[in-house]
């Protein structure tokens, strides 16, 4: 007689795990979840399995075994809630052949697991398993497979120009009709010109971050998770404030310039999360693909200065030359070394040989006072203009300023900024009507009211200013301003530092030498001047 009783599957307690990502995009509908659940519902169910719970890891590549519903899984397993796992097929598992085989092989028989695929007929119960490592060697060549395609597109978008970063720079946004194109983001693009600014007036990286976290300004991933509500800030950023070393990176940035400069890191491996840097020269830049927010003066002047390594010495000296005097051999920045001379500044020395001695350069001393001279003088010499010139360039210029309208401009930023103010009024009621509603708890509500009410500060404080600039632009003649900035440039009574990095890309040093005269021992020096706006340089020999 034929025995029809159905198996006793009563003491099994399953899993039904499913998982989509990107590697699944040709398969589209037929791995979709809802696909998978309904498939691992209906084999349950036929098969009398009780099923414990559903897993599913949607948007995870099979490649990582780090996907936060299947270590949910384990976590079950090791607590002897499931003992047994149903998927659709063996990718779904995962396409680590690897991993997955430690999985199925060795992980799952030691728990007392029972693993079915589905659709690949595998039953780790059954005796007839030996293909199942076949099979995850070809799911991970298809992730291979998929890996290189998908980096073989990225390329060819970086070397158009395209955006395919996951997240816009900050004071930049992805474009609604284009989402690789970046436009700018309004709501902050005026931190990003004060920071670029700030940096060219000569204000180091450490005091523009401290201005910011003095004014509460958010920092950029904070801003990002703000737009992003599914983003939570706890997992990106500990140390809620800015940095130098954030406001240096964003000093680097091409981007701001509107040039596109990517594949700066590789990953190791499709397997893999880590990440190599790319030299420069493997980059993929491509020139004006987006609006850019600063000017090539004022990332450059920005860059330069704020690389600019400062020395105290005596009372409030500070060394002008930091960054721009180098060693004419060994190109290494001149640093600045005590002087025996009687009332002298100091001395400027090679910093390698400041370092490491006579092993890596000679000294090429110079006193900073006899640089100071030669620089001043040869600038007067260089852009000295004669009065009629000066006057072509003032009616040039006078000619440039009618056909602008100032006051416009001004006018256009106090309408922004009043608009701005508007809308933080209406953020704020909102905040404690959601409040009231139940919409929002109050500790969120004062979070979101104290970050609102510091911008409503800072807007009012730059409406004062703003008013205050209106009121004096009518009795400070343009042309006045800039006769006097002209004067400065043409004829400079004392170096600044701001002179000095416009006008001067760097000095060349070259090592002294002594020779025998009538009143002593004298020094014959050569300093070598590369003007920003000059092609050839100029070189200056002189004797002390």
């Amino acid at each position: 007689m034929k025995n029809t009783r159905l198996p006793d599957n009563s003491h099994y307690s399953a899993a039904l795990y499913m998982r989509l990502s990107k590697d699944d995009d040709g398969a589209a509908e037929s791995v979709s979840i809802t696909t998978q659940r309904k498939m691992l519902r209906a084999y349950a169910l036929e098969n009398h399995y009780a099923v414990y719970g559903e897993y599913i890891d949607d948007g995870v590549s099979g490649t990582t075994f780090e996907r936060p519903d299947f270590k949910r899984m384990i976590s079950d397993i090791e607590e002897k809630k499931i003992n047994m796992i149903i998927t659709k097929d063996l990718s779904r598992l995962g396409r680590d052949y690897i991993l997955a085989g430690q999985y199925t092989e060795i992980y799952f028989p030691s728990k007392r697991v029972r693993y079915i695929a589905i659709n690949d007929g595998y039953d780790s119960d059954s005796p007839y398993t030996d293909i199942v490592p076949f099979k995850n060697v070809i799911n991970e060549m298809y992730a291979r497979d998929t890996s290189k395609k998908i980096r073989s597109a990225f390329t060819t978008r970086m070397q158009e120009g395209a955006f395919i970063g996951a997240f816009a720079p900050y004071g930049y946004k992805r474009d609604s009709e284009d989402k690789h194109h970046l436009i700018i983001d309004d709501v902050v693009v005026k931190i990003v010109k004060e920071i670029f600014q700030s940096a060219a007036d000569g204000i180091l990286p450490i005091q523009i971050a401290r201005e910011l976290n003095r004014r509460n300004v958010l920092i950029p991933i904070e801003y990002r998770c703000e737009q992003n509500p599914n983003m939570n800030v706890e997992n990106y950023s500990k140390r809620r404030e800015w940095t130098s070393s954030t406001i240096t990176k964003m000093l680097q940035n091409v981007a701001y310039l509107g040039h596109m400069a990517q594949g700066k890191t590789t990953k190791v491996s499709f397997k893999s999360d880590l990440t190599i840097a790319n030299p420069k020269l493997d980059w993929f830049v491509v020139e004006n693909t987006h609006e850019p927010i600063v000017s090539h003066e004022v990332f450059d002047l920005a860059y330069r200065r704020s690389q600019q390594r400062t020395c105290m010495k005596k009372g409030q000296f500070s060394n002008l030359f930091s960054g721009i005097a180098k060693c004419a051999d060994c190109g290494r920045n001149m640093s600045t070394v005590g002087t025996r001379k009687k009332g002298a500044t100091a001395n400027l020395a090679c910093g390698g040989y400041k370092l490491y001695g006579s092993k890596e350069c000679s000294n090429h001393f110079i006193d900073y006072d006899t640089l100071y001279e030669i620089v001043l003088s040869s600038i007067r010499e260089l852009v000295q203009l004669s009065e009629q010139d000066e006057t072509g360039v003032l009616d040039a210029v006078q000619i440039q300023v009618k056909k602008q309208n100032t006051q416009s401009n001004k006018i256009n930023e106090i309408t922004s900024l009043k608009k701005r103010s508007r809308e933080l009024d209406a953020l704020i009621e909102k905040l404690y009507e959601d409040n009231v509603q139940g919409l929002l708890s109050t500790e969120r509500m004062n979070k979101m009211l104290q970050k609102y009410e510091a911008e409503s500060r800072e807007i009012a404080e730059q409406l004062e200013q703003k008013e205050k600039e209106n009121k004096l632009i009518e009795t400070v003649s343009p042309m006045d301003k800039l006769k006097k900035l002209l004067d400065g440039y043409i004829n400079p009574t004392e170096l600044s530092s701001e002179l000095l990095y416009r006008l001067i890309d760097h000095i060349e040093i070259g090592q002294g030498t002594y020779q025998k005269s009538e009143h002593g021992k004298v020094k014959n020096q050569t300093v070598k001047f590369f003007f920003r706006f000059a092609g050839t340089p100029i070189t200056k020999k002189y004797t002390s």
